[in-house]
């Protein structure tokens, strides 16, 4: 189904929460907090038969008693409940929803298999179950129990792990590194890795793409969009399972088995993404990312203060683009330095031990 309906999820005018309480330790009550706390400007409806009002925010008895269909439902019911949920909001004519609920096992006669076919009777759209929410800084959304509302920026987070997802958002909002939007996708019933680049490719607002990817249950629908993906904007992605008890954590934590590294090293490059291989790696791209304008063109010059430096960046960069440049007869002269005897010029600027230049060779 790819990016259909997906700008309901980033974007949405409406908002209902089935499940959200006055508990204190409620994921509900978390997700409510977070839409008013965020700046949701959209309407927020609630759904808990128990309750006619939370947080001065009216509540009804079922999804049937809503006025409206909203754009977005955010389900944390317990497991049992969740089908009917799905079915319901999906009846009532909704567009997305995102389940944080977790324990609706993997499968064929499973609940999430259940809830993935009454959402496909419909149409509906889902995010998780077993995920963090959804949060777009630029929409003023957090639907989600994260503990904090990202800045608003140009970096698209696509996880499938809700705590990488809870962690990245709270390192980006200390360090002012900005998303436009980060989704966490647990189990990935529906909406996954595949169709969200296919949506953040085209989307104006996301100059660079991270993806934290436990296992890939579409190979040929996630390779062609990523195909796609990495021709338009940087995507820099990090594999867990990297190691045979990594790759057993994995599949415990989602149900999908994570599959042998090199499989997925092959099929990244191939693809053109930049694996990176731990979290202090993700961070550091989303750093350089957030901080780090593209360059205009596709040329580049490297200007070094010894030789080795500037061969070894050479042949680590020559065979994918941007391609190191030739430069002119005399490029030096625009440099005010004065000449060095020892430094050399061929396809790097090396100004020498001094720092100078000379544009002899």
């Amino acid at each position: 189904m790819s990016t259909y309906r997906l700008d309901k999820l980033f974007s949405p005018r409406s908002v209902a929460v089935v499940g959200a309480s006055p508990r204190e330790t409620s994921p509900g009550r978390a997700v409510l907090r977070n839409l008013r706390n965020g700046g949701f400007q959209g309407t927020i409806a609630l759904v808990n038969p128990h309750y006619d009002e939370i947080e001065g925010v009216r509540s009804v008895r079922a999804i049937q008693d809503l006025p409206e269909p909203p754009d977005l439902f955010v389900i944390a019911t317990p497991a049992q409940s969740v089908p009917d949920v799905v079915s319901a909001a999906g009846e009532k004519g909704a567009a997305t929803a995102i389940i944080i609920t977790a324990g609706l096992g993997h499968g064929a006669g499973s609940l999430a298999g259940a809830c993935e076919k009454a959402a496909r009777a419909t149409g509906l759209r889902l995010v998780g179950p077993n995920c963090l929410g959804v949060l777009a800084p630029r929409a003023n959304l957090n639907a989600s129990f994260a503990a904090r509302m990202p800045p608003a920026g140009d970096l698209a987070l696509v996880s499938q792990s809700g705590a990488i997802t809870a962690g990245l958002v709270e390192w980006s909002a200390t360090h002012g590194i900005g998303f436009s939007a980060a989704v966490s996708l647990g189990d990935k019933i529906d909406v996954d890795f595949g169709d969200l680049l296919d949506f953040f490719a085209l989307d104006r607002d996301a100059r660079a793409i991270l993806l934290y990817i436990e296992s890939i249950n579409n190979a040929r629908k996630f390779m062609s969009a990523a195909r796609a993906a990495a021709r338009i904007k940087p995507v820099v992605v990090v594999k867990s399972g990297r190691h045979v008890q990594g790759a057993r954590a994995a599949q415990t934590h989602t149900g999908a088995l994570a599959g042998a590294d090199s499989v997925y090293d092959a099929a990244f490059r191939r693809a053109g993404l930049l694996r990176v291989l731990d979290l202090d790696e993700l961070f550091a791209a989303a750093e350089t990312l957030g901080r780090v304008q593209p360059f205009p063109g596709k040329r580049l010059a490297i200007l070094t203060n010894g030789g080795g430096i500037g061969d070894g960046f050479v042949q680590f960069n020559g065979a994918a683009p941007p391609a190191p440049i030739s430069f002119s007869p005399h490029p030096a002269g625009s440099l005010k330095d004065p000449p060095h005897r020892s430094a050399s010029l061929i396809r790097t600027l090396d100004r020498g031990a001094n720092g100078s230049i000379d544009s002899s060779q």
